[in-house]
């Protein structure tokens, strides 16, 4: 065992990673604590707010997409850096007092902010953390989108009564200040392993594609050469936009749903989201564990996809009933379930892609999710004003729910028999 690995990286690293995850995010999970406010100052329709998730997820697809490929030829901190610099930059552009256009546009560096996050600290983990705690640090890591969401969802409705929500925005910006001092210090007292980080494919899914590539020790000679990805790398993308479709669905209107329509108080609107949030945490981490001790993947995304189908199904029983207990319990099967897709995928990922194109591979995989999530708010909107109202948005988000468990199906018997016939 080599020095730094007998050494092994702090609490710092691994903090500064999950803030990483969870930096972007935070805007969006506040605003929409916040959104019958917002909707009532700016004059606004929900359909309008709807696009504010638009933008943002939709620039962190074009990023994810864009940005990933360059990312596996830049500095670990330079990345970091540019990640809570640009989460920071949007907290102060939500809180001048301007229309919903600047608003708009705070959104979308928002949505930069997260299209890299996944594929710089996989690579990080790859690198500098030891393969016995990689896994474990993967769910840790993936859980900061549900810290973030935690925390915005509860600390934005309070700071909001006080100073307003444009307030809120600018006391928040705190956060990844913070984060981006600790992020000098973190990286530079964690070195490289000394051994380059090879992947452990998981040999079924490997038969299906996701091991095609030689592991590399040293990022790519010809960077200006795309990588590429094995089939299974575009299935999870794939995974990932439909259950980003009703994750954001459900993430951006619930708060509204409560308000609206069960007549919650702002506060305990945001708790909706608070409550998904730890939930979700939980579920990421206890997910990632059960891949360490080796779990498929694929079957883990229909299990997910099942308990995320039946969390849809009862938001749309709370909605007909008008009772709180159905809307309580779909919060924590949305929190088990659709919040923990993404440490599976990127658990996955961590076992068949190398380290010198894993930031691109996790892009791909990202930007399908980001996909989703910039359509699903938007659709969840147009659906909410028509006559239908939040009754068809449910069905929708069950619907695609449903997809997401017919895609696990069918992946998992291509995987037999791809297996069968190796």
């Amino acid at each position: 065992m080599n020095a730094s690995e007998q050494r092994g990286p702090g609490l710092g690293l691994l903090t500064v990673l999950t803030g990483a995850v969870g930096a972007g995010p935070l805007l969006l999970y506040g605003l929409s604590a916040t959104s019958d406010r917002i909707i009532s100052d700016l004059g606004i329709t929900e359909a309008h707010f709807g696009l504010l998730a638009t933008v943002c997820f939709g620039c962190a697809a074009i990023g994810s997409a864009t940005l990933a490929r360059l990312a596996d030829n830049r500095s670990d901190l330079l990345l970091m850096s540019s990640i809570f610099l640009l989460a920071a930059a949007s907290f102060v552009l939500a809180a001048l007092p301007a229309g919903f256009g600047l608003l708009l546009v705070a959104a979308g560096l928002a949505g930069v902010a997260q299209s890299f996050p996944n594929g710089v600290t996989n690579r990080i983990l790859l690198e500098r953390v030891p393969g016995s705690r990689r896994i474990g640090w993967v769910g840790i890591k993936q859980s900061g989108v549900q810290v973030s969401q935690l925390v915005s969802s509860l600390a934005f409705p309070a700071l909001a009564l006080v100073m307003g929500w444009r307030g809120a925005a600018l006391a928040i910006t705190v956060i990844p200040i913070f984060l981006l001092v600790m992020t000098w210090r973190s990286l530079r007292s964690t070195p490289l392993l000394a051994v380059a980080a090879s992947p452990t494919t998981d040999s079924a899914e490997a038969a299906a594609g996701t091991g095609a590539q030689d592991p590399e020790s040293s990022r790519p000679s010809h960077p200006s050469k795309p990588p590429r990805h094995p089939g299974m790398v575009w299935a999870m993308a794939a995974f990932g936009l439909l259950n980003g479709i009703s994750v954001q669905a459900t993430n951006v209107y619930m708060p509204l749903f409560a308000v609206r329509e069960l007549h919650f108080s702002l506060v305990l609107g945001g708790a909706t989201a608070a409550l998904a949030g730890i939930i979700g945490v939980i579920a990421r981490v206890s997910w990632a564990r059960l891949m360490a001790r080796g779990a498929s993947g694929l079957r883990l995304l229909l299990v997910l996809a099942l308990i995320a189908l039946a969390g849809g199904v009862l938001f749309f029983i709370a909605d007909v009933s008008g009772r709180a207990w159905p809307l309580w319990v779909a919060v924590a099967l949305h929190g088990i379930s659709a919040l923990g897709v993404s440490v599976v995928l990127m658990s996955a990922l961590m076992r068949s892609i190398p380290s010198a194109s894993m930031a691109s591979a996790s892009g791909m995989v990202t930007a399908g999710m980001f996909t989703g999530f910039a359509l699903g708010p938007l659709g969840m909107g147009l659906l909410i004003g028509s006559a239908g109202g939040f009754r068809a948005g449910w069905i929708a988000v069950a619907v695609v729910y449903l997809l997401c468990a017919v895609l696990a199906a069918i992946l998992i018997q291509r995987v037999r028999g791809q297996s069968r016939s190796a």
